[in-house]
């Protein structure tokens, strides 16, 4: 790539912090990116998953140092130790996901992970498994594969398992932030549905039968969970054009009615790209506190959020 082509690329990462409940802990990790160059565009805190998601953008450069920082400051802060896995989690920084959005190629992205990767591990000492498009290994692609056994199963097998040591640094895990996944991705839309039962099983039933590793939608993960005393389809949608929301929206719709249960709103976490939004369709509708010019992410570019101050 060349010089000028590289000045004028542009690179998201979503990084996922174990730690949705303590504000200040979560200011502090996003104040720890701000840097030059880089643009906040969203984050959330989520109490019952107790996790976070934040949306930066910038140069790749400036965008790998602030994530870089931001694991740091997760390591610093986050013990989970002293915590319970309710989403899946192995790391304070638990996933760091690169996405090209303009001039670079996904395999640029992935080599742009390995350099992050690399640094987390020398400047943190907090191990790294790559994953999806930075994968060093194909057992590695899929991030459920590496983080299977979350952070309490995972610190035993590498102790004994040389397979499921981390790809950078190691063998054993952070005593206290575990280990991050660092990776290179396509958009990824992030979308939960809340049905109107707070039966959890119910949930864990339709989300079997949505993903696609049980023979569901191709390209989506889901789990089932309960949260704020709903139960909750909680989904990824990897690739939007293969399996759009409404495809999944009303898939959940039609298995919820079997379970004589029915969607009663929807949240999407992080951003959506342009080409994902259809405003007349009844998933949109549903959705819980969504203004397009706050959730689409080429909007929210050309008008970013102000960074926190530490509370």
């Amino acid at each position: 790539m060349s010089e000028q082509a590289m000045s004028d690329a542009l690179m998201e990462c979503v990084p996922n912090f174990s730690e949705g409940r303590d504000l200040r802990k979560v200011t502090s990790i996003i104040s720890s990116m701000h840097i030059e160059g880089v643009q906040l565009l969203d984050w959330s805190m989520d109490e019952d998953h107790n996790r976070s998601v934040v949306t930066i953008a910038g140069p790749p450069a400036a965008v790998i140092e602030a994530a870089v920082r931001a694991a740091g400051r997760a390591a610093e802060l986050i013990d989970l130790t002293a915590q319970a896995g309710v989403h899946p989690r192995m790391g304070a920084a638990d996933v760091i996901p690169f996405v090209p959005i303009r001039n670079l190629s996904l395999e640029q992205c992935a080599l742009l992970a390995r350099q992050a990767g690399a640094e987390i591990w020398k400047r943190h000492h907090v191990p790294v498994y790559f994953y999806e498009a930075a994968a060093a290994r194909p057992d590695r692609a899929l991030l459920e594969d590496v983080r299977r056994g979350q952070f309490e199963g995972l610190r035993e097998a590498v102790r004994k398992d040389v397979s499921r040591r981390p790809d950078v640094g190691g063998p054993d895990l952070h005593p206290t932030a575990g280990a991050s996944a660092v990776g290179a991705r396509r958009y990824l839309i992030a979308y939960n549905i809340y049905l109107d039962t707070d039966h959890v099983a119910t949930a864990r039933a339709i989300a079997k039968e949505v993903r696609a590793s049980s023979g569901g939608l191709s390209g989506v993960k889901a789990m089932g969970v309960l949260a704020h005393g709903l139960a909750q389809i909680s989904m990824n949608i990897t690739d939007f054009r293969q399996t759009s929301v409404a495809d999944a929206y009303a898939a959940v719709k039609r298995l919820a009615a079997r379970y004589r249960t029915r969607p009663v709103r929807g949240e999407l976490i992080g951003l959506l790209p342009e080409g994902a939004f259809e405003p007349e369709s009844e998933w949109v509708r549903q959705l819980d506190g969504f203004h397009p010019e706050e959730k689409i992410l080429e909007r929210r570019l050309q008008n970013p959020l102000q960074w926190p101050s530490q509370v």
